[in-house]
């Protein structure tokens, strides 16, 4: 069969046929993240969306197009969500007996709810819908549109951005230092929907040779830009930080055990002072140690013992860093204090300097919704914390002694592009807290680790991760690993801390570049489109 012959037949799909067919695509597109990275069948799943939104035009025109576009981005948008999240339900079997039988809610309504961005995308595309080539200019701006809309409405989810397909390679991923991963969605979705005018009869052979030629052409222009950047760039490392990060593997059920307190401080204890090696004899050989998010099953800040055997491990001119549960004073009329996911800054003494408080929080993981209604209905955070955690007031830079000021981010905050550093005093790096224990040996941790990577570029800061059960790892400005524990493994990881990089295009010009390329692109079809129904003059 010919190309022309098979999009022909997508594009008169429909029915369950149509469904079956938007579903799958987008199902497929999602072998394009993260630990698979076979980005290539997205110049499937792509050309496949176009078709089925040629076909749209076939439910009568009017607002019934528009309809049927709409429901055919959904469909894509939830095979590609379903398959590409369905480990989020690793979660709530780490207390199956309180949490199970949400299951299958959880790993079917996310992706349904993230589908509407999609279906909202494919409605927009079609809104600008244009015969040929255009028709991927088209596609291009809805997609990104709902994307970005996807990673900012209700708290914002940006998991999986079509970008991402792109950053898994050093050189192409260096483009996020100037656009961002938004920006390389754009390129994502021109580039692998390019192919579809191969199917296009109509269009003459140049056409047909020329858009796709094009599309490989800006992709090894972005290749060898990153080439060029990654090559021309030194790599450097603070002087006299010496970092140890601790992974302790310990189980997700064990964390919110308060009888398991003794035994979390031993781990901790014996993994801080762990040798690693004939010039690292133990922690008296570093100046940071770095413990992960939510490290113990009780309020630190109140257990005047655990402090004290804190003092007792930390040596003068040594550093703790960890997360942990810090509870306030209660406010006026409630019983109960408000509790944050914090991160601790502890000096030799036991002594907690500074403090960083979670501001992104994760809705139906750290806190309800409309938590006193959904409690009534028997509903609770997964966190196990009544009511859930309180947000933090504003992101802030921390001044750690004997380090550059660091920019704490608490697990998923570090998914937020061009919202991880502090608008008053620009972080020299990045620390990602975190706990992925609740999903396994799932995709997430991968998808993870990976999105902390892209934020490296974008910012041009390293970015240094503690995960409780990994992936653990120290990136460097350009986004490459330079040390990392494996998911699942107890041990230490004895790193030096690179330096930054002069602030990138993407951190000073964050999404403006993207939207007037996006504006520029809508102008192009509005105008196109106007100029056929006038006519020449």
């Amino acid at each position: 069969m010919t190309v022309g012959g098979l999009a022909r037949g997508v594009i008169l799909a429909w029915g369950w046929k149509r469904t079956g067919l938007a579903f799958g695509a987008g199902a497929l597109a999602a072998f394009a993240m993260p630990p698979f990275g076979v980005f290539p069948v997205l110049a499937i799943s792509f050309p496949v969306l176009v078709w089925l939104l040629d076909g749209a035009s076939a439910a009568g025109g009017g607002w019934r197009t528009l309809l049927a576009a709409a429901r055919t981005g959904w469909w894509f948008g939830f095979g590609y969500h379903l398959a590409g999240l369905w480990w989020v339900g690793a979660a709530f079997l780490v207390e199956a007996d309180r949490f199970a039988w949400l299951l299958p809610a959880a790993v079917t309504l996310l992706p349904a709810g993230l589908a509407l961005f999609t279906a909202f995308g494919a409605l927009v595309a079609r809104l600008l819908w244009r015969p040929g080539a255009r028709r991927i200019l088209a596609l291009a701006v809805g997609l990104t549109l709902a994307e970005y809309l996807r990673g900012t409405v209700l708290t914002g989810f940006p998991w999986n951005l079509y970008g991402y397909a792109l950053t898994q390679y050093l050189w192409l991923a260096q483009g996020a230092a100037v656009v961002g991963v938004y920006g390389l969605t754009l390129v994502a979705v021109l580039v692998f929907a390019s192919p579809t005018v191969l199917g296009d009869e109509e269009a003459t052979p140049t056409v047909r040779f020329a858009v796709p030629t094009g599309a490989l052409l800006a992709l090894m222009c972005l290749a060898l830009f990153g080439g060029w950047r990654v090559s021309t760039t030194e790599a450097a490392f603070v002087p006299g930080v010496k970092l140890r990060i601790v992974q302790p593997a310990i189980a997700q059920d064990q964390r919110f055990r308060p009888e398991a307190r003794d035994e979390i401080l031993a781990r901790y204890a014996e993994l801080s002072d762990k040798p690693t090696s004939p010039e690292r004899s133990g922690i008296r050989d570093v100046t940071h140690v770095i413990w992960p998010e939510s490290a113990f099953p009780f309020f630190l800040i109140w257990d005047r013992e655990a402090l004290s055997k804190i003092a007792d491990l930390v040596p003068p001119g040594v550093t703790l860093i960890t997360g942990a549960a810090r509870p306030d004073e209660p406010l006026p009329g409630r019983r109960d204090p408000r509790v944050f996911n914090s991160a601790y800054v502890i000096d030799h003494e036991g002594v907690i300097n500074q403090t960083y408080d979670k501001v992104h929080l994760v809705p139906f993981g750290e806190y309800l919704p409309l938590h006193d209604r959904l409690e009534a209905l028997g509903l609770e955070a997964i966190t196990r914390q009544r009511g859930g955690f309180s947000s933090g007031d504003r992101r802030r830079s921390l001044v750690v002694p004997g380090a550059p000021p660091v920019g704490i981010l608490i697990c998923y905050e570090v998914i937020f592009p061009g919202a991880v550093t502090a608008p008053d005093l620009r972080p020299q790096w990045l620390l990602n807290l975190t706990n992925d224990a609740w999903f396994g040996f799932t995709p997430g941790p991968y998808q993870h680790m990976h999105q902390t990577a892209v934020r490296a570029i974008e910012e041009g800061l390293p970015v240094v991760r503690a995960a409780n059960s990994g992936i653990s790892g120290v990136v460097d400005p350009l986004g490459r690993t330079l040390w990392s524990l494996p998911l699942g493994v107890r041990d230490v990881l004895d790193a030096d801390l690179p330096k930054a990089l002069p602030t990138t295009v993407f951190a000073r010009a964050g999404h403006l570049p993207l939207a007037v390329v996006c504006l520029g692109i809508v102008l192009f079809l509005l105008r196109k489109s106007r100029r056929s129904v006038v006519g020449p003059s």
